[in-house]
Parts: C-alpha cells; structure tokens; sequence
C-alpha cells in the first residue's frame, strides 16, 4: 500500500514558522508524503495547485490566512479537481476555520487528514470564487485597509479598532437586490452574503450558515438617519446588535445593481462592480473538516460567539 499523499501550500509569511515546520515533521513520521511549496507573489498559489495537481497530489492543503485558502479553494474549483482540500489556518482572522471549528495549532490542524473529507458549497460572484463570505459597504472598507502590522499586534481585533477609527468616513450605498422570494432596495452600510458564517476577524453577519445546504445567507444593514450609531450597535452588540438593525434571508442566489461600483471583498480578495450576481456551485470542494463541524447540516448546534 503506498503512503498518502499532500501537498502543503504555504503562505510566504510563515517559510520561517516552527510550529508549522514541527507539524510537518511529525506528519512525515506518521508514513505520510507530504511536500511543501511556499508562496512568493500574486499567483503563486493558483500555479502550485495546478501544477501539484498534475503531479498526481490528492489533497492540497491551504497554509495561510482567509485569502490562502480562497485562493487555493478557487484553483481546485476552477479546474475541476477530485483532489480533496485540508486547512492549515495561519491567518490573522481565520474567519472560515474558526466557524468550522478547525484547531489554529498546525499539528492539529494537520490531524484532519485522518477525517474523511466531506462535499461543500462555494460562492461565485462574476465567475470569481469564494469559499466563506462576499462582503460590501464599510465593513469591506474596514478589512481592506486594516493594517499588517496593526493586525500583527492585536490579531482580530485590528479590524475593530479600524472600524472604530474610521466612523468619521461611513457612507452609504444604494443598491437593489433581487433573489427568489426576495427583493430589496435602499441605502445600506453594510452586506454580507455568506456560504460561511463570519468575516472582519470575527463578526458574525450571517450566524446561521452552513456550507452544504445550497443556500447563500444574506444580511444587509441599511443605512438609518444615525449611521455612526448603528455601526457601533453592529460591532459592539454582537448578535442581537446585528439582529436589530438587518434585513436578513437565505437564498440560492442573489442579484445586485447599483448606480455607482459597489466594492465587494471575497474572503479578502476586492472586487467591484456595478452589477452583481452572487450564487453557488452545490458541492463543488471536498473539504477535511472537524467531526461534528457546525458549519455542516448534518451536525447543527447553537451558533457560538465568534471568538471561541
């Protein structure tokens, strides 16, 4: 019987983690082939799922944060892969493992290679992927200019105290949505539409996801009289804060039109247009997830906070 087989995509930023390098090792041990590719620029990450895909490699792990793993997630789809995927997260937010319930410590993250790997959605937004969340609106702005070293010092909470020191430039979008048994239309501050259940280091905008159910939630804060209020009930409220200001529903698709480009964040990867169409690919990834992962049908439990 030949050893298993894997390949570990990994986030140039981490070439030096010894966690990482100790988990690997201890991988090896177990009888596994596992190699390593390390990423350097923009690309990178796509070119080694292609070309560990052509080499035969079964599964394809994700090393990095929340864009590591959209970027490799996208590949595998893309190119139509049997291939199975595995989550390294290495991140600052962690959004998507951290709802799925998988360990930030490498060696255990690696652990799920043992689990068989289940069938999931993933989003699509003009015929670019992703695996957890498309946010817009000023949360969007929030994450994309949160920075490295902020993020580097306070971890998830970065992008709170962005958020909070960037009240002052809140604004509005106007925009129309249109999904089955559904249709919107209004200024709002903020959207989510989630295949997974959190984004911005830890705010659950659609708190009751799940990634194999066909369905995209949505969450969309309109834009009141007082915008810097119901921001702050947003991000300080938690989810009863989110509750009381959203309009919420779960659909299989999701149009957007707008007068101006809406910016939109695909698991931190910006985006914008004026026209959008947000929808699913139905099983599209095999995914290694923890047993009883929440984020699943078959295991639905009470949503837990976000920083658990």
């Amino acid at each position: 019987m030949s050893e298993p087989k894997a390949l570990l995509v990994l986030h140039g930023k981490q070439a030096l983690n010894d966690d990482v390098r100790l988990a690997v090792e201890e991988r090896r041990k177990l009888g596994w082939d596992l190699a390593v590719r390390v990423t350097w620029e923009a690309g990178d990450s796509q070119r080694i799922v292609r070309e560990a895909l052509a080499a035969g490699y079964p599964t394809i792990i994700a090393g990095g944060g929340d864009g590591t793993l959209r970027d490799v997630a996208e590949a595998l789809v893309l190119e139509q892969a049997e291939a199975s995927l595995a989550i390294m997260p290495l991140g600052t937010a962690n959004d998507f493992a951290r709802a799925a319930g998988i360990s930030l410590q490498p060696d255990e993250a690696l652990a799920l290679l043992d689990e068989p790997a289940v069938p999931v959605d993933v989003g699509e937004v003009n015929g670019q992927v992703f695996l957890n969340m498309a946010t817009g609106g000023f949360g969007s702005r929030v994450t994309a200019n949160t920075s490295e070293d902020l993020k580097k010092v306070l971890g998830g909470g970065a992008y709170l105290l962005t958020g909070l020191t960037r009240f002052a430039e809140v604004s509005s979008a106007w925009g129309h949505f249109r999904a089955p048994g559904f249709e919107w239309q209004g200024d709002f501050l903020a959207l989510g539409i989630g295949n997974g259940r959190q984004a911005g280091g830890g705010q659950l905008l659609c708190p009751h996801a799940q990634i194999d159910d066909g369905l995209l939630d949505v969450c969309i804060v309109p834009a009141p009289a007082d915008a810097v209020g119901t921001l702050s009930t947003l991000l300080n409220g938690g989810l009863r804060g989110l509750e009381s200001v959203s309009i919420n529903t779960r659909v299989p698709w999701i149009e957007l039109d707008a007068p101006e480009a809406i910016d939109i964040n695909l698991d931190g990867e910006p985006t914008a247009a004026e026209a959008l169409r947000i929808s699913l690919r139905q099983h599209a990834l095999r995914v290694h997830l923890p047993p009883g992962c929440p984020l699943l049908l078959a295991h639905p439990d009470p949503v837990a906070p976000a920083d658990e």
